[in-house]
Parts: C-alpha cells; sequence; structure tokens
C-alpha cells in the first residue's frame, strides 16, 4: 500500500512525526555545519550542500507547521 505523497492528504498524527523528525535531521545537518567549520580544512563546496539541505529541511518544517497551526480570522 502506498503512503500518499500529498501533504493535503495526510494525517496530523503523520505530519507531526515528520515534523520531529525533520527537525532532528535539521539539528543533526547544523551540527555538522558547525564541525566542519571549526576543523578548517574542510570542503566549502560540501559545507555549501549541507547549507543548502538544511535550508530545504527549514521550508519543509514551515510548511508543515502551517499545516498543523489552524488558521485564525481575527
Amino acid at each position: 500500500m502506498n503512503a500518499p505523497s500529498n501533504m493535503s492528504m495526510k494525517s496530523d498524527d503523520v505530519l507531526q512525526v515528520e515534523l520531529e523528525v525533520f527537525r532532528a535531521e535539521h539539528r543533526d545537518l547544523d551540527a555538522a555545519i558547525h564541525a566542519l567549520q571549526e576543523v578548517g580544512t574542510s570542503d566549502q563546496l560540501t559545507i555549501q550542500r549541507l547549507k543548502k539541505k538544511k535550508l530545504a529541511l527549514k521550508d519543509r518544517i514551515a510548511n508543515i507547521e502551517d499545516r498543523l497551526t489552524p488558521d485564525i480570522i481575527a
């Protein structure tokens, strides 16, 4: 059975689990970037790729948080 790939079809419980996984991955990438920068001899291309992946994760996290947060019309 295929899991729904469209975020609008996923339940809030599934989105909550994905959110935690993405947050953990984002933290791990942040730690890896900092470790590579501290070494000083790291490859700048690798750091750029990790930063790009981290930014993409941040966008996915924001999208899921928006989906889980109800719209409040003031």
